[in-house]
């Protein structure tokens, strides 16, 4: 399939476009009715717990990205400060609204400021070199993790409907649902336009590849236990039960870009283990935290 060609202008239309046809979605319209509470939460309470966290913690990354990408062009600033950010905090709105109307405790983000590392990228990022660098690998993170929430919505999305949930589906879960294809495309037509460009010459490629491989993380995923809740996401959602072909859907842009492809590699080692990884920590804590109720019994 032939690769797109994009030029900024047709990405400022489409911030544009996306601002303009998705407002932040509107709280007062979810319908919080449930027909079985305590199923819905037997079911979504773990994928619910990490998703309110990370979409909550938009203010945080709101502030990273000023600090991350000094001098960023006008169309980022509009996409991350005026269309993702204001959508993606109703989110977190709404999936721990949602998680507390199921008796779950309210989402505790973190929101403590832009850490260290990120303030050392960010002085390293006012070199022109490095920070053309620095917004691929924000657009590559972007792209796998919008990629990552599209997915994990449908598996939700679709559960709610088999249990008969049409109201929490329809106005919590698909209201977010909708949004979330819009921020791939920025993303993704981003990264094409910025290598399509020449903006980067070889070794910075090189660079990104190789600093992609040592730092690729899952997002909202920086401790055990936070990786083990994102492999609750994993497992509980089912999107663990095709788990290569599902991450190589989730990092195709970079392994497009990035020459993965050419060197024969469907998907990238580092994405895969990070995967599995998750996965395997959620199901260690399942089979521990089973193994604590018969020895309490």
């Amino acid at each position: 399939m032939t690769t797109p060609t994009v030029d900024p202008t047709r990405i400022r239309a489409h911030v544009e476009r996306l601002g303009a046809l998705h407002p932040p979605v509107d709280l007062a319209a979810a319908d919080y009715t449930l027909r079985d509470a305590r199923a819905v939460r037997a079911r979504f309470a773990g994928p619910l717990e990490y998703m309110a966290r990370v979409e909550m913690e938009v203010e945080r990354n709101v502030l990273e990205l000023a600090v991350l990408l000094p001098g960023v062009s006008e169309t980022d600033r509009l996409f991350y400060a005026d269309v993702w950010g204001p959508q993606e905090e109703h989110h977190g709105v709404l999936l721990d609204t949602l998680g507390q109307h199921l008796g779950m405790a309210p989402a505790e983000p973190d929101l403590d400021g832009v850490p260290p590392r990120i303030r050392v990228l960010g002085a390293l990022a006012h070199i022109p070199a490095v920070h053309e660098v620095i917004r691929l690998l924000y657009y590559l993170t972007g792209a796998a993790t919008e990629r990552s929430a599209m997915l994990a919505y449908q598996a939700m999305s679709d559960g709610l409907a088999a249990m008969g949930e049409d109201a929490v589906k329809t106005t919590v879960v698909d209201a977010i649902k909708v949004q979330e294809p819009g921020h791939f495309a920025f993303y993704r037509m981003s990264a094409l336009e910025l290598v399509q460009s020449g903006a980067l010459a070889p070794w910075q490629l090189h660079l990104a590849r190789l600093l992609r491989s040592k730092t690729f993380g899952l997002v909202g995923a920086k401790t055990r236990a936070q990786r083990t809740q994102f492999g609750s996401v994993l497992v509980e959602l089912g999107i663990d039960q095709e788990l290569e072909r599902n991450v190589r859907d989730i990092v195709r842009v970079e392994t497009q870009l990035l020459g993965a492809a050419d060197q024969g590699l469907a998907v990238p080692g580092y994405a895969l283990a990070a995967f599995r990884d998750a996965a395997a920590l959620y199901r260690e804590s399942a089979v521990a935290g089973v193994g604590r109720e018969l020895v309490a019994a």
